[in-house]
């Protein structure tokens, strides 16, 4: 098999953050030329601070959302009290297992599953920011779905279905957990992060075609595989996301991260909890679909941000105005602050 460095400078998906989004810059320079506002993006979900470009509030997002399609969740502000944030879980109705998650944050950092008490009480010592409480949601199907409509239209499209596959090995009753992560290229590259999170689990010896879910986060950067369910869009699907979407004061593009009983459901309107949604900064994450070639991914992201130019142009004979340039710098500073106690928390 190869190396994991030799996976992560050949193949896109794994390619650092600051090459692979080369290209989305030039994108976004482009429209903000035509735009003649450098953060043109903020103006196309008001509701949603930059529009949901970075340092966005999951909650505040998720209180937009109609309460039947999300989880039970509890809000846990900075420097809540232990036996505050206990109170607040049981008033919610919340049983282990949850999912703990920051209200800012990406890319999966931070969001973990917690199984027991013991478990929450350590997340919540080594929290220092306002954290997010979910019911872990048990559906079996994991999609994200790319929605958008214009302002003052009541029909909008789905562009984008990305399909989630968990990371996940296959016995064969003789090979340990590590060995089968390390004959796969996708899983092989989180063995390192097992050492540290799961040592125990690396040694277990799976039977022969048992099916072992290493991780129930649907995050690629977790090893989750993505997979391209374009051909599944249709009107129905789009029209199911009018409905909600229509609910959802000032926004009007973005991704939704969900699971579901099946996509059948989700057409008729049930059987789905938004775990949450993206706004401009949401790729359409079919993209990371390792069969896809480069050039279409790029083609699939520039067509993205051409749909956010054009709402922005509807936005601004409406009179909505992006962000100025002090606004995005309080923004960059608030963000900026929280990415270096990420930073922080990593060494």
């Amino acid at each position: 098999m190869k190396s994991p460095t030799y996976l992560k400078l050949t193949e896109w998906e794994y390619w650092p953050m600051y090459i692979a989004i080369i290209p989305t810059v030039l994108f976004w320079l482009w429209f903000a030329l035509r735009a003649r506002r450098l953060f043109f993006f903020s103006a196309v979900n008001p509701s949603i601070e930059s529009g949901g470009m970075m340092g966005e509030s999951k909650i505040d997002i998720m209180r937009k959302i109609p309460e039947e399609y999300l989880p039970a969740t509890v809000f846990v502000p900075k420097g809540t009290p232990w036996e505050k944030t206990l109170e607040d879980l049981k008033a919610c109705g919340l049983r282990y297992p949850i999912i703990g998650k920051p209200n800012v944050g990406e890319r999966g950092f931070r969001v973990v599953k917690i199984e027991n008490e013991e478990s929450l009480r350590e997340y919540h010592a080594s929290s220092s920011w306002d954290f997010l409480l979910q019911e872990f949601i048990g559906l079996p199907m994991e999609v994200s779905i790319m929605y958008h409509r214009f302002p003052g239209s009541a029909k909008g499209a789905v562009t984008s279905i990305c399909l989630k596959e968990y990371l996940h090995v296959t016995g064969n009753g003789r090979a340990t957990v590590r060995d089968l992560m390390e004959s796969d290229k996708r899983a092989g590259l989180q063995v390192a992060r097992f050492e540290v999170e799961f040592p125990e689990l690396l040694e277990k010896v799976p039977a022969q075609g048992e099916r072992l879910l290493l991780e129930p986060i649907g995050n690629h950067c977790r090893g989750t595989k993505f997979m391209d369910g374009n051909h599944l869009i249709d009107p129905g699907l789009s029209a199911v996301f009018d409905r909600l979407g229509g609910k959802m004061e000032g926004i009007y593009y973005g991704r939704f991260d969900m699971k579901c009983e099946s996509l059948e459901d989700v057409r008729q309107g049930k059987g789905f909890k938004i775990l949450e949604f993206n706004g401009v900064a949401g790729d359409p994450a079919h993209i990371y679909d390792p069969s896809i070639p480069i050039w279409k991914k790029y083609r699939d992201i520039y067509r993205h941000w051409k749909i956010m130019y054009r709402i922005y142009l509807v936005q601004r004979k409406n009179g909505v105005e992006p962000m100025d340039w002090q606004e995005a710098r309080r923004t960059w500073r608030n963000y900026w602050g929280y990415l270096k106690g990420v930073e922080e928390l990593k060494s």
